[in-house]
């Protein structure tokens, strides 16, 4: 049976002293909704002094592809200006907060340190703390669970808005959690209030809960999307196709050069523990080789501990290998401040020449230590 759980919005009452008789303003987009499916926006606007609404990726309804540039305007359903925090300004400036008195984000994250709402929440929290502005954090189920922590510890030089600070690649904390961590980290003065979930654990995926699904972004369809993204997203700063413009955005990897079966075969001899390869054979619609016939692998994760960016990482080692003169980097510069090594958060795979299973293997230690000292940010058990 699924366990019932309630978000930080259908716990609300529990900000009431926070918010009442104060303009608020809201970071919210399409997944901020209570369990009657009644939108955020909607919500604090009946009840509360709602003056501003400000959009992260994606946009506050949802509507605006990966990465592309976010305008300033004016929400159609409340009449609201909505300032951008997702285009040539990504922090809330002084002239943004005194539109409100006390900042509110709901936000659904889905875990990954490259998903770019943690940022997001980040930068707001340090504009408040500079404007004196209080910010109240509505929580949200982690899909991907707050026991299992993997990848790389990233590395601060390669900051950027898919990776600001010395986080995993999956980093076993909801969003309210992530406040506190961020908080503590760059010693912020500002009031947090982090308004917590009820019913949820730490070993819970989404899927154990009752809790109803919105796409957080256009190519993360499903839950499970979020596990195998943790390993493939890597693929973005690649000439190679993480299977955007498919219907299964994440699972597949490919491009028109490579033999599905010749690179399934290299991977499935790599015995991965609760990993699975199949061959793809796909046509992306959008995005790298649209409407070119790809071939590929396709992920299957046996269970939410499996460690999907190990697969990620020696997929792509693979196929490096494999097709030394085809497969490449969007980056030429090995070491650079870009693609690849952003999402890694280190260029040691890049221009540090460490394989695969040297990056795992050195980075497991510090991913260990950031999970133990994170667990003082917990708020589940």
């Amino acid at each position: 049976m699924k366990v019932h759980v309630r978000s930080g919005l259908d716990n609300l009452k529990l900000a009431h002293d926070a918010l009442n008789g104060r303009r608020i303003g809201l970071l919210t987009h399409p997944c901020g909704f209570d369990s009657t499916f009644t939108s955020t926006i909607d919500i604090l606007h009946a009840n509360y002094r709602l003056t501003a609404l400000f959009a992260c990726e994606h946009g506050i309804r949802g509507s605006v592809v990966a990465g592309a540039h976010i305008d300033q305007e004016t929400d159609a359903a409340t009449g609201l200006p909505v300032f951008s925090l997702y285009g040539d300004t990504k922090m809330p400036t002084p002239e943004m907060l005194s539109e409100i008195d006390v900042f509110v984000v709901d936000l659904q994250d889905v875990g990954a340190r490259f998903y770019t709402y943690i940022c997001s929440l980040a930068f707001a929290m340090i504009a408040c703390a500079r404007a004196g502005k209080p910010i109240v954090v509505l929580d949200r189920i982690n899909p991907i669970g707050g026991r299992t922590v993997q990848g790389t510890l990233l590395d601060e030089r390669f900051h950027s808005f898919v990776g600001e600070y010395a986080v995993p690649t999956r980093y076993g904390l909801t969003i309210g959690e992530f406040a506190r961590f961020v908080k503590d980290h760059l010693k912020l003065d500002v009031d947090l209030t982090v308004v917590p979930l009820t019913g949820w654990k730490r070993g819970m995926l989404w899927e154990d809960t009752d809790a109803a699904w919105a796409p957080p972004s256009p190519n993360i369809p499903t839950p499970h999307t979020a596990l195998v993204y943790i390993g493939t997203c890597i693929f973005e700063g690649t000439n190679l196709s993480e299977g955007r413009g498919t219907t299964t955005p994440f699972y597949v990897v490919g491009a028109p050069f490579i033999d599905a079966v010749r690179l399934t075969a290299r991977m499935r001899a790599l015995n991965l523990p609760g990993v699975g390869f199949m061959p793809a054979y796909f046509t992306p619609t959008t995005s790298k080789w649209n409407g070119e016939a790809c071939q590929g692998a396709r992920l299957f994760l046996a269970s939410g501990e499996a460690d999907a960016f190990a697969a990620g990482l020696y997929l792509l080692e693979a196929i490096l290998d494999l097709y030394p003169r085809d497969a490449k980097f969007l980056s030429d510069d090995p070491s650079a401040l870009a693609g690849t090594n952003l999402l890694l958060g280190t260029d040691e795979f890049r221009a540090g020449g460490l394989s695969a299973a040297e990056v795992i293997k050195k980075h497991r230690p510090l991913v260990e230590d950031f999970k133990r000292r994170s667990e003082k940010y917990y708020l589940y058990e």
